[in-house]
């Protein structure tokens, strides 16, 4: 099983780039029920456009976001979203005194794969890289 970080999540809204394709390509050799995301990342990006749409602008703006938010919204329907649930609480609960410093939603992240027993697809190794025992993998190179 694989979870997708929110980078992962946020390259599908851009079918057709070569780091999509690339990412897509590898997710197509896996059966569906193989990759997931987390409700993390979806709060991490429904937080996001929450606040790209609170924002004033022009009517032609508001469109496109909500065009891009629709997007988000049909790729997360494509994917299985894994809970943060009990295991993942008390792996979270673990991770938060080993690794103080870093934030609270990548330790959530990482909890869900190290509880589901899942490599994390992200490209954000500077953080996830310190926790021991995570598998993580970049597939978008």
């Amino acid at each position: 099983m694989v979870i997708l970080d929110t980078d992962h999540v946020s390259l599908l809204e851009w079918s057709g780039t070569p780091s999509c394709r690339v990412l897509e390509a590898r997710l197509d050799s896996l059966p569906s029920s193989d990759v997931c995301t987390t409700v993390i990342n979806y709060e991490e990006q429904l937080r996001g456009w929450l606040g790209m749409l609170a924002k004033p602008s022009k009517q032609q703006a508001q469109i496109e976001v909500y065009e891009r938010l629709k997007r988000q919204l049909n790729n997360y329907c494509k994917l299985i979203v894994l809970t943060f649930d009990e295991l993942s609480a008390v792996e979270f609960a673990r991770l938060r005194k080993e690794y103080p410093r870093l934030g609270a939603m990548d330790l959530k992240i990482a909890a869900i794969a190290l509880a589901n027993n899942a490599t994390l697809l992200s490209r954000n190794r500077k953080d996830f890289g310190q926790i021991t025992g995570l598998r993580l993998e970049d597939w978008t190179a």
